[in-house]
């Protein structure tokens, strides 16, 4: 039986943003993915204003609640602190068959060199580059050529229009009571507004 066409999303989604979901769902259509497993991260408390794991897996799921195509992954909050390659390890161990799409930002990518074990990162799974504002494309082109030279590793642009919406942002507004509609899930301001969440640092 064929396997599927996974893309992973990892992130501390403090809180989960359209703009993620956004480039996810163009992911999954120009990439033609099954899937896209969302991965928060295990407490990272150098972070501002961090959330406890449950809310931030709470968040995720009530956003992507709604996408046939989108899925919840607990991995790394399971294993506490980790590194995308124990999770792509883990997710291959599963599910062999299966082909897997590492999705992520262009300031994230043009750090990959220096990730642990990058070089198995780049030899297991596509890597699917989104824009980001103030990352230059010229900057992601030779990251690209080098990563290409060193690893021999296969990746790709994600032609999507540049989404302007940061986590942290979003929580500065929320603690000077202005609107995040549009940047989050309806339902993540629901539940950011029953919860009181970031009113105060954490």
């Amino acid at each position: 039986m064929a396997g599927k066409r996974v893309g992973i999303m990892c992130g501390t989604f403090n809180p989960i943003h359209l703009g993620q979901m956004i480039i996810a769902e163009n992911a999954c259509e120009l990439y033609d993915l099954d899937e896209v497993l969302f991965v928060p991260r295990g407490d990272a408390f150098y972070k501002e204003d961090m959330l406890n794991e449950k809310t931030r897996i709470n968040l995720v799921g009530i956003a992507i609640e709604d996408n046939s195509h989108f899925a919840l992954s607990t991995l790394e909050v399971e294993r506490g602190n980790s590194y995308t390659c124990e999770t792509i390890e883990t997710l291959k161990t599963k599910n062999p068959d299966n082909t897997y799409f590492l999705i992520v930002g262009a300031d994230t990518f043009v750090d990959m060199g220096n990730w642990k074990n990058a070089e198995y990162d780049f030899k297991e799974v596509t890597v699917l580059v989104a824009n980001r504002i103030g990352t230059s494309l010229t900057e992601v082109e030779d990251k690209m050529k080098e990563y290409k030279d060193k690893y021999n590793a296969n990746i790709e642009l994600l032609p999507i229009s540049c989404v302007d919406i940061s986590s942290k942002e979003i929580r500065k507004k929320v603690r000077a009571n202005k609107s995040i509609r549009y940047m989050v899930h309806y339902k993540v301001i629901e539940y950011i507004r029953k919860n009181n969440l970031y009113k105060e640092a954490q």
